[in-house]
């Protein structure tokens, strides 16, 4: 006779009005008729999905409890119990996937147990790993185009330059042996702004 799978239900909800009991039962009857011992309970409550791992007990005491092999699956209503945040989903479903650790999702009907849905469950790992880099690629040719944009215009990426009357003051003032932090005072400008004008003079 085959071992029962021991299972997980992850049971979250964004507001306290709100409660986990029609996930519960809807995920209990899945086990119940998979076969599959719910062996525990875990549920973060009022607590949007918006918020990090570290920001909900629960899913963080299930993730440790998964890499010490507590349970077969985690069973969830949805996938979006897991997070609004692509990142973190992904991430989830990744750790979870790397361990072994079958993942069922209840709206979506997406069982990685299965041949079709551990598919669903890689196309879902691929796709977020491709808006990732999209992303990175979009802030590359941002920082690109404002790079060009200011070239164009001569004003430069960065910290901005003091004026040709306070640059004479600074170095006046350091030719008299002046300290860093006196010209700095009397000039008016931080002491980071004189040590890069004393020390591009000295190159």
């Amino acid at each position: 006779m085959a071992k029962r799978k021991r299972v997980a239900l992850y049971l979250r909800v964004s507001t306290d009005e709100q409660t986990t009991e029609n996930q519960r039962l809807e995920l209990e009857a899945v086990a119940e008729c998979s076969g599959w011992e719910v062996v525990e309970v875990y549920e973060d409550h009022g607590i949007s999905g918006a918020t990090g791992r570290d920001k909900r007990p629960a899913l963080d005491k299930l993730m440790q409890d998964a890499t010490r092999r507590k349970f077969d699956v985690v069973a969830a209503w949805s996938i979006d119990r897991l997070g609004r945040s692509v990142h973190t989903v992904s991430a989830i479903m990744a750790e979870l996937e790397a361990l072994g650790i079958g993942q069922f999702y209840q709206q979506q009907a997406i069982d990685s147990m299965t041949p079709s849905g551990k598919a669903m469950v890689q196309m879902c790992l691929v796709f977020s790993e491709l808006e990732r880099g999209m992303m990175q690629e979009r802030i590359k040719a941002g920082l690109a185009r404002a790079k060009a944009n200011g070239t164009k215009s001569g004003k430069a990426i960065g910290r901005p330059k003091v004026s040709e009357a306070v640059e004479k003051a600074i170095m006046a003032a350091r030719a008299e042996g002046k300290g860093i932090r006196k010209i700095a005072r009397e000039v008016g400008v931080g002491t980071g702004t004189v040590q890069r004008l004393v020390g591009a003079a000295v190159a």
